[in-house]
């Protein structure tokens, strides 16, 4: 048995890092291993405020050596790959150097315009790197750095929602609705979820709030459309519950490091309406029937004529490819070629 750390900006919410460092702590736990997280904000064992994102100033390298040091992996979720905070990571570089670190990239600094001027991940001896994707292995090889690819996993059975009470819960009796399971930020393309809504004549359910001061441009957006909007997660409302009452997803992004609704669009049994930014095109490529965001006919002949067998061939897929079962294994295998294995 190793002692872990996992580190982050932020642990504990419902972002895309969050949710994936949370199944693998879970992973290694399995694989009895004792994992303790820290993050700078959000909920973790160890809170560090000098590592968030949006931190005036980083920790002292010695309060960050004293706090890793117990540690035989330090396991480092987005922090070093997506910069949102450079003189953290410079301190967490400067602390973990000749040290055994596995670094988790979700996204990396090139593949966001605003980020794309500074530097991308470091390597050195005992580094080992993983990406959610291959197009981010490719990039990173391109730039001299080797990385595994194990892509985000999910349950393959998931709880059964409640429909009904979703829909109450909303407001909503036989409308259609459509489910864009997100935050609100400029990249989640709002507007192209709008603009199916209006083809469909369906109501838009915008999950997730509004972020990184995108809110002000969203209410200028919904107040131009004629969609009906409803937000948030009622309280008392599951994600199976949501996935349930929603008649159809939505994934209009032009970016995701992954983009976990479109797999949770198919372990939840719900027709998916997909903008082909780049990772999706490469999650496609296993085989999905997904429809395409503009393919409004195909969608709304979908709606009105439910296949149960694109469902199935979608969930043997994500079972074969995408099974959060499968994570110890995949982990235990990565550990086993790294320098800390031990008897792993």
């Amino acid at each position: 048995m190793s002692r872990m750390a996992v580190v982050s900006f932020r642990l504990g919410g419902t972002d895309g890092v969050s949710i994936e460092a949370a199944k693998w702590v879970a992973a290694l736990r399995q694989l009895e291993h004792d994992v303790i997280t820290i993050a700078g904000s959000g909920v973790a064992d160890r809170l560090v405020p000098g590592l968030r994102a949006d931190a005036t100033s980083p920790p002292s390298p010695k309060e960050l050596a004293e706090v890793l040091r117990p540690f035989d992996l330090v396991i480092v979720e987005n922090l070093a790959s997506l910069p949102l905070n450079v003189a953290a990571r410079e301190v967490l570089y400067e602390v973990l150097a000749e040290r055994d670190v596995l670094f988790h990239h979700h996204d990396l600094a090139w593949q966001r315009p605003h980020l794309a001027h500074l530097a991308g991940p470091r390597d050195e001896p005992g580094w080992r790197h993983v990406t959610i994707n291959d197009l981010s292995r490719r990039e990173l090889l391109q730039r001299g750095i080797e990385a595994t690819t194990i892509y985000n996993r999910f349950d393959c059975s998931p709880p059964l929602g409640r429909r009904d009470e979703a829909r109450r819960a909303l407001g909503i009796s036989d409308e259609r609705l459509v489910v864009l399971p997100t935050r609100a930020i400029p990249r989640k393309n709002v507007a192209g979820a709008l603009a199916l809504c209006e083809q469909l004549d369906a109501v838009l359910w915008i999950m997730g709030p509004a972020e990184d001061g995108y809110g002000d441009e969203l209410e200028t957006l919904l107040d131009a459309s004629t969609v009906r909007v409803v937000r948030l997660l009622p309280d008392a409302i599951t994600m199976s519950d949501a996935y349930a009452g929603a008649d159809l997803v939505v994934m209009p992004s032009t970016w995701e490091g992954f983009g976990n609704p479109v797999l949770e669009s198919v372990t939840h049994r719900r027709p998916l309406a997909l903008n082909p930014y780049p990772v999706a095109r490469e999650i496609t490529s296993f085989g999905f029937g997904f429809f395409d965001l503009h393919d409004v006919a195909s969608i709304n002949h979908f709606l009105q004529h439910p296949d149960e067998g694109m469902f199935e061939s979608n969930l043997e897929i994500a079972r074969e490819h995408f099974n959060v079962a499968e994570l110890p294994a995949r982990l235990r295998e990565l550990l086993a070629r790294s320098v800390a294995s031990g008897d792993d």
